[in-house]
């Protein structure tokens, strides 16, 4: 296995698992190693959200060491955060970084100019400690139509099936100010498609003096920056949703009509043994009045199949839930204990059980999808393209085209059809 002084001259190689935001904090990291000069590295910014998503980590890390034996392998991310003893006790691993300082750009520094591995080879801090989130100005990612900015980290609440707090720290938010020249620059670079992130993002601005809200932000960003073109925000708690949020949904054509929802069940006991903020009718009142302001509203929402103690008429409620807020992107999660969470020492629901609800929520996902997609064909959209045959309506549809177009550019086209998940234009 590799020390840290034995780096080639090959490039850092990157992997990630997980969510928009871990994907977002790796383009930082490698603009911060290759502002030190690191080679020979391999980066590996896990996931904790579930038991599997750990699991897969592990899996991933041994298949890397394999590939790369020379490399010195660094695990970081919301598992190293939450779990480093389990990282550090791979024989693959020679490295093992929080959540903190994987953002800092001394961690780094400090492993470049290590050519003996005196440092720690575990750096994980309290992350309970931390106060503030930097904004690192990353040029966008992905694509070159568009990009993310982290405004929020960490999370206040504590559901009880969530180890995320524990990988992620308490809420805190990026200043608006320093939001706002962040997208300026991003504009200015030829985006036309800005992405609000964060791991509970409608909690923005609590710790920042006045208490902003995240609808504040939002007008303030189309206000201020109006040559950019859409504003799109991630997963948002609709609960929290206040009433600057709304009036942008009802006035603002510029921020986008796709709202992807932490909703998680669609039973109010459940709700309550998962220690969420809103019960199913509080749901289903805000798909009703969002989709009132703004008819051409299409959500997404997070569903876990198998909670503890889930009966089936708590399951058939999260089927109707689909229905009943008009959900057309689901994102389904089979139910797995995090060791350290309440829910962890709930009733455990069958694993097959588990297995069949989420396969029976993900094929009424996928009929709600078929619905979405045949309902488009003959109409006119507006279409942001990714690449020259692929391009994302603003309800954030795939769209694909048979001719190439300009890549990045905002197009109008009609729908054709449709074949798989994606339209055709």
């Amino acid at each position: 296995m590799a020390g840290i002084g034995s780096m080639s001259a090959k490039p850092p190689v990157f992997h990630t698992l997980g969510c928009r935001l871990n994907a977002y904090e790796t383009e930082a990291m490698r603009e911060m190693t290759a502002g030190a000069g690191l080679s020979g590295l391999v980066i590996v910014n896990t996931c904790a959200v579930t038991a599997e998503a750990v699991r897969k980590a592990r899996q991933d890390i041994r298949r890397l060491r394999r590939q790369h034996p020379d490399a010195t392998l660094v695990v970081t991310g919301c598992a190293a955060q939450t779990e480093p003893e389990t990282f550090a006790a791979m024989p693959e691993v020679d490295r093992v970084i929080g959540n903190t300082e994987k953002m800092q750009a001394g961690t780094w520094a400090a492993m470049a100019a290590d050519f003996v591995g005196q440092t720690e080879r575990v750096q994980v801090d309290d992350i309970m400690s931390v106060t503030e989130t930097a904004g690192h100005l990353i040029d966008g990612f992905g694509t070159r139509a568009r990009a993310y900015v982290q405004v929020q980290n960490g999370c206040d609440h504590r559901c009880t099936f969530c180890i995320i707090p524990f990988g992620r720290g308490n809420s805190r938010s990026v200043p608006a100010g320093v939001v706002v020249d962040q997208i300026k620059r991003l504009v200015d670079r030829g985006y036309n498609e800005v992405v609000l992130t964060g791991v509970d993002l409608t909690s923005w601005g609590a710790d920042l003096p006045g208490t902003p809200r995240l609808g504040d932000l939002v007008m303030r960003i189309l206000r201020l920056v109006p040559d950019l073109a859409r504003l799109r925000i991630s997963s948002i708690d609709s609960i929290e949703a206040d009433e600057n949020l709304m009036q942008a949904i009802a006035t603002e054509p510029r921020l986008m009509p796709h709202l992807h929802l932490s909703l998680q069940h669609g039973d109010d006991l459940i709700l309550k043994r998962m220690k969420r903020r809103h019960l199913r009718d509080d749901a289903i009142r805000f798909c009703e009045d969002a989709r009132r302001l703004r008819p051409d509203m299409v959500f997404g929402a997070d569903i876990i199949a198998g909670f503890p103690t889930e009966a089936e008429v708590a399951f058939e409620n999260s089927l109707k839930l689909v229905v009943e807020c008009g959900l057309t992107w689901l994102h389904v999660f089979p139910y797995s204990p995090r060791p350290g969470t309440p829910a962890a020492r709930m009733p455990q629901v069958a694993g097959a059980a588990i297995k069949a609800r989420a396969a029976r929520l993900r094929d009424a996902g996928a009929a709600r999808v078929a619905a979405h997609l045949a309902a488009q064909t003959g109409k006119t959209h507006r279409i942001l393209m990714e690449n020259p045959r692929m391009g994302r309506t603003e309800q954030f549809t795939e769209v694909d085209f048979r001719a190439d177009q300009p890549e990045g550019a905002i197009i109008t086209a009609r729908i054709t059809g449709h074949a798989g998940a994606r339209l055709t234009a």
